[in-house]
């Protein structure tokens, strides 16, 4: 039970950090420069990949066989292109798009819980990589809820407030990341697996294409190969 508590407290705190802090960034500089922007995208997603590819694959096939892991890594794909294609942000007024990107981060934000909870359920080491670079790839997001709202001239508190409930299903896919990681190795092999599918299609799928669209430059390849440098020092270190 401490346990539990422990990885809920956490995860919502370190989500909460990341969404809170794009939203920040949104409502005082109001207008982010978009080098910056895609700066932080590209860098989450080299931060992403590396932890999939040099922790979390390696960490999903030592407690199972290859063909499962390969199995559920393409089921959490499935997942997340299914959750992607159920939002549409084109061609809406700010505010619905504001509300339709929060409903999408929310829903993003439940298996970035799972994810972490896997994290901790494998090992704390990896629990706490996992939450970092989460935490980093949510401040993008605050940004994403913040920017339309504030196009619409909507009161910086309230922003503030509806960034802050984006945050909260973190918590949700982190009570179901230890209860089903914790069962049998076989499970958390399998969480893992499927956490390693929705990242990494958030990274080719998202980050990167989003990235690029929104500033094309050195930027975003620097940004990605910081990230990526950083991630595998933070695999090997802790």
């Amino acid at each position: 039970m401490n346990r539990f508590l422990f990885v809920v407290i956490l995860s919502s705190l370190i989500s909460m950090v990341g969404t809170m802090l794009g939203a920040s960034i949104g409502v005082f500089i109001k207008n982010p420069g978009k080098r910056l922007l895609s700066g932080i995208m590209s860098f989450a997603a080299g931060l992403m990949l590396a932890v999939v590819v040099f922790d979390l694959i390696p960490e999903a096939i030592g407690k199972s066989s290859v063909l499962k892991v390969i199995l559920y890594y393409f089921a959490g794909i499935i997942i997340i292109m299914f959750i992607e294609s159920t939002l549409n942000t084109k061609d809406k007024p700010y505010i619905k798009v504001a509300m339709i990107t929060a409903l999408g981060i929310m829903l993003h934000n439940l298996p970035e819980g799972v994810i972490m909870g896997c994290g901790f359920a494998a090992g704390q080491s990896l629990g706490f990589k996992m939450s970092i670079i989460i935490a980093i790839h949510d401040i993008p997001e605050g940004i994403a809820v913040t920017a339309p709202l504030m196009a619409s001239r909507v009161r910086p508190l309230k922003i503030l407030l509806y960034a802050f409930i984006t945050a909260l299903p973190t918590a949700i896919g982190a009570v179901l990341g230890v209860i089903l990681g914790g069962i049998s190795e076989s499970s958390l092999s399998i969480c893992l697996s499927v956490a390693s599918g929705i990242m990494m299609y958030v990274v080719f799928g998202e980050l990167i294409p989003e990235s690029n669209k929104t500033w094309h430059g050195i930027t975003n390849t620097l940004s990605i190969l910081l990230g990526i440098t950083i991630g595998l020092i933070m695999v090997t270190i802790l």
